[in-house]
């Protein structure tokens, strides 16, 4: 979901001379939510700090759909932004038609080879080559819950479907909504993620969201998973149609709503109101998926400019991996950083426990790429699964006509 800006803070140690050159950058992105704009001021406060103004490009949604689409606009009229925040396999396209610009010398000077996880190299190299600088990883399978609800009720965390399901009636017989939810493609999708991970298991997901195995996407585990969304419909209220993701989260922080389902920039909407982990709200990962992380990266994706601009390209690909900014940016974003030599001293209890979540998953093998937020298929092949996944939740299909229309979505689109 990565405000990608080009000539961003000159990397610690640049002389005086080039860090206060007049350097000017366009940046498209869709960081306007509360928390995420909060964060982008981090890179916009860096790149003044060395006399570099940053021309905004906002494009509001946060699955970064429209943005995709301002971009195609700029690419085809021969004007494309100089950086872009961009996600996934959307990268490989963009890499794919070879305009992207090159940061191998820098990513070798600085050992980001080293630093950086395998599951993220996927989507920063392309044929061999570093085209993009991760910023962060945020991972999708996660619950936030309002801990005055949780405590008001005797409610405890629950680790798997049956106690998840006891807690959300529980919350709905209080009076209140139980799942705060917004009826947008990609939200029903990040839902189903975690769903398909705590049904099936790490190597269900990988069969069915990642290699789209025809028998898994046609299981009857897959039936049980879209019979356990339409379960969870029925705790949604019934506004949720088309609301924004933060408005959804707000619901959660003025204690209208249990839980919400949803990637940990989440987060940084409960800091900007002045919530405190673990006091006012409570993270923790979706019932059944505790062993295993479904993530996505933000990512500074850097197209080919001119010459007179290849300094501030480069200033911005090593600010973003530097540790310190890493750091900073992500503790502010509610993320985790996509470096894995970064200290948590800065990080509240949520990032903490991402971070080692993260790294557990890592070392075992089960951090997977979401397909939800584009990390696991191509665009074609998500956009085909997201029609099946939202018409079903909104009813127009019963869960086995639903496995049979998303075998045929996938087919099609692949």
């Amino acid at each position: 979901m990565t405000c990608a800006g080009i000539g961003m803070i000159a990397a610690f140690g640049l002389s005086t001379s080039i860090a206060s050159a007049q350097q000017s950058v366009e940046v498209l992105h869709w960081w306007t939510a509360g928390g995420e704009a909060k964060a982008l001021q981090v890179l916009k406060k860096d790149l003044e700090d060395q006399g570099v103004s940053w021309n905004d490009m906002p494009v509001a949604g946060g699955g970064g759909e429209q943005a995709m689409t301002v971009l195609r606009a700029r690419v085809t009229s021969g004007n494309a932004p100089t950086a872009v925040q961009m996600l996934g396999f959307d990268i490989k396209d963009w890499a794919g038609e070879g305009v992207l610009g090159n940061l191998d010398d820098l990513a070798s000077k600085e050992g980001w080879e080293e630093v950086v996880p395998d599951a993220l190299k996927e989507f920063s190299k392309y044929d061999g080559h570093w085209i993009a600088a991760p910023v962060n990883v945020h991972s999708t399978n996660w619950v936030w819950a309002n801990k005055a609800i949780f405590d008001e009720l005797g409610l405890k965390q629950p680790t798997n479907w049956d106690e998840l399901i006891a807690a959300l009636d529980k919350i709905k017989d209080a009076g209140y909504t139980a799942v705060a939810h917004g009826g947008q493609a990609w939200q029903d999708a990040t839902i189903f993620d975690a769903v398909v991970m705590a049904t099936g298991g790490p190597e269900f997901y990988q069969a069915s969201m990642i290699d789209t195995d025809p028998d898994a996407l046609g299981s009857d585990t897959m039936k049980t998973v879209f019979d356990r969304m339409a379960q969870l419909r029925t705790y949604v209220d019934d506004n949720f149609s088309g609301r924004d993701w933060n408005l959804a989260t707000a619901m959660v922080i003025n204690k209208e709503a249990g839980v919400q389902f949803m990637g940990d920039w989440a987060k940084g909407e409960f800091l900007n109101a002045g919530k405190v982990p673990d006091t006012d709200f409570m993270c923790f990962r979706f019932p059944g998926t505790q062993d295993a992380v479904t993530f996505n990266s933000d990512q500074f994706v850097m197209f080919q400019v001119g010459e007179d601009r290849q300094d501030a390209q480069m200033k911005l690909a090593s600010a973003v991996m530097s540790p310190s900014f890493q750091s900073a940016f992500n503790v502010v974003k509610g993320s985790v950083p996509a470096r894995t030599d970064v200290p948590n001293d800065d990080f509240d209890a949520c990032g903490k426990k991402g971070m080692a979540e993260l790294a557990a998953a890592n070392e075992k093998g089960t951090l997977f790429g979401s397909m939800a937020h584009g990390h696991s298929v191509p665009a074609g092949v998500k956009n085909a699964m997201y029609d099946v996944i939202t018409a079903h939740f909104n009813g127009e299909y019963d869960s086995a006509a639903a496995v049979e229309e998303l075998v045929n979505a996938v087919e099609s689109a692949q």
